[in-house]
C-alpha cells in the first residue's frame, strides 16, 4: 500500500499563500482511488481559475479603451477588445443621451481610459466645435470622476471615414448614413491611439 500527499499551493491576489493538503491512500493498482485524485485536481484547478477570473488583477487586465467622437447630435462610441489589440465601431448614440448610455455601460464592462476627439483645424487651432466638447468634457468628469480620460487629436476621422467607406466598397446611400459615419471615425480615432502605444 502507497500512501500519496498531494500538496498544492497558489498566490491569491491579496498577496497572501493559500494551501491545499488533500491526503488519500491508494493501491499501486487502486483504480478508483485514482479517479478520485484526479477529480479533486480538477476540481481544484477549477477554483485556481475562478479565483483568477474574479481578480481585480483579472478585470484589470481585461479592461477595455473606448473612444468618443463627440457631436452636437450625434456621438460615435468605439471600443477595443479586452486585451486592446483591436478598435471596433461599438454604436452612435443621440449627444442628448450620451451619459446614461455610457453610465450603463461603463457598469456591465471594464474600462481603463476613455479617450474624446478634439476638433482642431490644421494649424491647431480651435474649431467651432472645440467648446462643445469641453463643456462635454467637464460633465465627464463630474459624472465620472474615476475614469480616466485623454484627448485625442480627431482631425479629418470623419474625412478618412467617408474615405474607408468608399474604399470598402460601400453603396452611396450607406455612405450618406451619418450615424455611421461617425462610428467609423470614434474606430478609426481609436485605431490610432492604439498603434501609438
Amino acid at each position: 500500500m502507497n500512501k500519496q500527499v498531494i500538496s498544492f499551493s497558489f498566490f491569491y491576489e491579496t498577496g497572501g499563500i493559500a494551501t491545499i493538503k488533500h491526503r488519500c491512500v491508494t493501491h499501486l493498482c487502486g483504480s478508483n482511488s485514482i479517479q478520485q485524485v484526479v477529480a479533486f485536481i480538477i476540481k481544484f484547478i477549477q477554483r485556481i481559475v475562478s479565483v483568477f477570473l474574479n481578480s481585480k488583477i483579472f478585470k484589470l487586465i481585461m479592461a477595455r479603451v473606448l473612444a468618443i467622437d463627440y457631436g452636437l447630435k450625434r456621438t460615435g462610441i468605439a471600443v477595443t477588445d479586452p486585451l486592446q489589440i483591436i478598435a471596433t465601431g461599438l454604436t452612435t448614440v443621440d449627444t442628448k443621451d450620451i451619459f446614461t448610455f455610457l453610465k450603463n455601460y461603463f457598469q456591465q464592462e471594464q474600462v481603463e481610459l476613455v479617450i474624446i476627439g478634439e476638433p482642431k483645424n490644421w494649424d491647431d487651432s480651435d474649431t467651432h466645435a472645440t467648446p462643445l466638447v469641453h463643456a462635454f468634457i467637464q460633465q465627464f468628469e463630474k459624472n465620472f470622476p474615476s475614469i480616466p480620460y485623454q484627448k485625442v487629436d480627431e482631425r479629418y476621422t470623419s474625412k478618412m471615414a467617408k474615405q474607408s467607406m468608399i474604399e470598402s466598397g460601400m453603396k452611396k446611400k450607406d455612405r450618406r448614413n451619418k450615424k455611421l459615419v461617425d462610428e467609423i471615425a470614434a474606430t478609426i480615432m481609436l485605431q490610432e491611439y492604439l498603434g501609438r502605444m
